[in-house]
């Protein structure tokens, strides 16, 4: 039998210029006394976690600032972020301020500080145990200061497993946010690869959400079965085309003009779309891909990030492989692809072979905003295939969303055909 049923959650949204002045009161309203502010170094350098924890003594909530986040989380981060957290509390309310990196490791502490044991009890099989919290969390206000991820919309805590060298997580309908506080402002400093980067992860968000395997076409679960990512959907794919729609027009001038306010929150509306659409219905090939790239890479560094360790950011890493993976993806759902073309690319001009138009639209894109040309533009090769397709086939609750079955063959052509993409 199958599915007849989907499923739809997201968190409290606030959004426009000035809302992140405005968390004291909303924590005020759920009572709590205690904070913690998590945020990363570079983050912290501008002020405004500062800022924000100093709006909540207005409203008598005492409020600490830890910045030692680290930007791609690993499984030792977050244990450091974990014991700092339980060394310094209790705290009965936790505030995210930075990118993805930010608040999945506030998510991890929340978790953690709630519930009994350790991390990879909590991490997705087969890297980790796959429990379910049993306690209810604090009060999570996510506070996005990049355009991309979507992790304030999402249960989903990405992190590196350094010993097992793959990229995993947690996933949990109880990691998502209380409150997503999505503020312009604060994304105005981002420099030009990290806009690329980070609206290429939207961009993916929207476009694997999209052409997801159907909730119909899953077995039927009972209740208790219900994960967050259930297939695509009516609801979730209305906030992927708008994502799309939002792109289309706001993504090329984000990069160009940090200072266009007008495509900064273009931007920020669509990463927060996006992270509507794909937090139910699910990502697919290009994410899973991903984790192994981000969690594999040797010498690159991309341009505008701090430090010189290998790096690969998660966005970046989910673009390599998404125009041979959509190829592949084709033939599940023709009408879904051509359509998130003409969304994405609305004026281009179209490839006569119609598998071809949305690849041809996403590489067009990744071009114009400097994204490396595929996988052997961040240091693979040929000989990395297998153990980048490995890594792929570990995460099993991402490819049982794509619209087809994936196979080890199947995703090693990918990899080999996104060696170069143009």
């Amino acid at each position: 039998m199958t599915e007849t049923v989907f499923t739809y959650g997201s968190p409290n949204l606030k959004f426009g210029v000035g809302s992140a002045d405005e968390i004291g009161f909303d924590l005020a309203q759920l009572g709590a006394s205690r904070v913690l502010v998590i945020t990363d170094a570079g983050v912290a350098a501008t002020g405004w976690p500062q800022r924000i924890a100093d709006t909540l003594g207005g409203f008598g909530i005492k409020a600490q600032v830890w910045d030692g986040v680290r930007v791609e989380p690993t499984d030792v981060s977050l244990q450091e972020a974990v014991d700092a957290a339980r060394a310094s509390g209790p705290w009965d309310a936790f505030v995210a301020v930075g990118g993805g990196s930010s608040i999945d490791t506030a998510k991890a502490v929340n978790l953690l500080t709630t519930n009994p044991g350790e991390l990879m009890d909590y991490v997705n099989k087969p890297v980790g145990r796959g429990k379910a919290p049993t306690q209810p969390l604090r009060p999570l206000v996510a506070v996005p200061t990049t355009t991309g991820t979507g992790s304030e919309s999402t249960t989903i805590c990405v992190m590196d497993v350094l010993a097992l060298k793959v990229k995993t997580g947690i996933s949990h309908a109880r990691l998502r946010p209380t409150l997503a506080v999505v503020d312009p402002r604060l994304a105005r400093t981002q420099p030009p690869m990290v806009t690329a980067a980070s609206g290429m992860d939207i961009l993916c968000h929207a476009l694997e959400s999209y052409t997801a395997k159907p909730y119909t076409a899953f077995a039927r679960k009972s209740a208790e079965q219900r994960v967050p990512y259930c297939g695509a959907n009516p609801v979730a794919d209305m906030w992927s085309e708008k994502a799309l729609q939002l792109l289309a027009t706001s993504f090329r001038k984000a990069v160009r003009d940090g200072d266009d306010s007008e495509a900064r929150m273009d931007m920020a509306m669509a990463a927060t779309f996006a992270g509507m659409g794909f937090g139910n219905a699910g990502v697919h090939l290009p994410h899973a891909n991903a984790y192994p790239i981000a969690g594999r890479v040797r010498g690159y560094h991309p341009p505008d990030y701090p430090g010189d360790e290998p790096l690969v950011p998660h966005g970046m890493s989910v673009s390599l492989t998404a125009p041979e993976a959509f190829r592949f993806t084709f033939d599940a759902a023709p009408e879904r692809h051509l359509r998130a073309a003409e969304l994405l690319a609305p004026h281009e001009e179209r490839p006569d072979d119609p598998a071809e138009h949305l690849p041809a639209a996403l590489m067009s894109l990744m071009r114009d905003i400097g994204i490396p040309n595929g996988i052997g533009g961040v240091g693979f090769g040929e000989a990395d295939v297998p153990d980048l397709v490995d890594g792929t086939m570990k995460q099993q609750r991402l490819l049982a969303v794509a619209p087809r079955e994936v196979t080890e063959d199947d995703v090693a052509q990918v990899f080999r055909r996104s060696l170069e993409l143009w």
